[in-house]
């Protein structure tokens, strides 16, 4: 294992899932939710469904990831109530995945990094999504920062929406996929993490619970990726276990389903959005072996 340094993020993932499960739970304050909550549609409606969210979440999920589209709708104080929605999540001992799909080269790429990976920041969670469409390399400062606060990088790779097909589907002269070169990056951006025996790579991907045969036909080998698979699409979206065993077969210890709208529409109580999480993670156990530590 990793000697020196804080703990890596795919360790720290890792004893997450074995203890609660593999499930993440999307922290996505839509219009139609914070009515349903009876919440105003401001920043203090968000940051109020957040906090509550995350309360009730503490001690049932390990994994939970708020959508920063939601809160910086609001400007500086919905930037505000997503830092404290973070902190609140640092405090509970929940994993936290923000959402925020950055990308882009150079010292713009850096200060992304600062923001949302920096040791300090109060944007940074335990993780970040990227997007790699300006070159896999432009993401390196970023990966860099990441490992060395101990926090993760979860890389857009195969997505669900139709119009994710043109880039990610799209082949090099020597019939190389889009979506499978970003597959190998991640998984030589992992190399050296899996040889010091660490149980998961630092650097994840996003790959659509929905998508099908779509990985096997693009030739994306995730089970060489050797990091955690962000898998959006549980629920609402239509993916249960069948579609997460089809598309990630052969790293299914890996993946980490995501839902939202299915349990976040079981509140604003707190014991049935508990409640709501409890019955989604445990249709998830068999990913893991069919138990986790907390039913132990």
């Amino acid at each position: 294992m990793t000697a020196a340094g804080p703990e890596p993020f795919g360790r720290r993932l890792t004893a997450a899932m074995d203890r609660y499960g593999p499930l993440c739970v999307g922290i996505d304050p839509h219009t139609s939710l914070l009515a349903r909550w009876g919440l105003p549609e401001d920043a203090s409606g968000v940051r109020e469904f957040s906090l509550r969210t995350v309360e009730a979440l503490t001690g049932v999920v390990g994994v939970v990831k708020p959508q920063a589209a939601f809160f910086e709708q609001f400007g500086s104080a919905g930037v505000a109530a997503l830092e404290e929605t973070v902190a609140a999540c640092r405090a509970a001992g929940l994993v936290c995945v923000v959402d925020a799909k950055r990308g882009d080269i150079g010292s713009t790429m850096a200060g992304y990094a600062q923001a949302f990976v920096g040791k300090d920041s109060a944007l940074a969670g335990d993780a970040v999504t990227v997007t790699p469409y300006l070159g896999f390399g432009s993401l390196d400062p970023l990966i860099a920062d990441a490992r060395s606060t101990g926090r993760g990088v979860f890389v857009l790779a195969l997505t669900s929406n139709p119009e994710g097909a043109q880039v990610q589907h799209a082949r090099d002269r020597d019939g190389m996929s889009v979506a499978a070169q970003i597959a190998a990056s991640a998984a030589a951006a992992n190399a050296d993490e899996l040889a010091a025996g660490e149980p998961l790579g630092s650097v994840g991907l996003v790959v659509g619970a929905t998508v099908g045969s779509a990985p096997r036909d693009l030739g994306m080998d995730l089970a060489a990726v050797g990091g955690p698979m962000l898998a959006p699409g549980l629920g609402a979206q239509g993916a249960g276990i069948t579609e997460i065993r089809s598309v990630f077969a052969g790293a299914e210890r890996a993946v980490l389903p995501s839902s939202s709208r299915e349990i976040l529409s079981a509140g604003p109580d707190r014991e049935n959005l508990a409640d709501a999480a409890r019955r989604v993670q445990a249709g998830l156990q068999d990913l893991r072996g069919g138990r986790c530590d907390q039913q132990l």
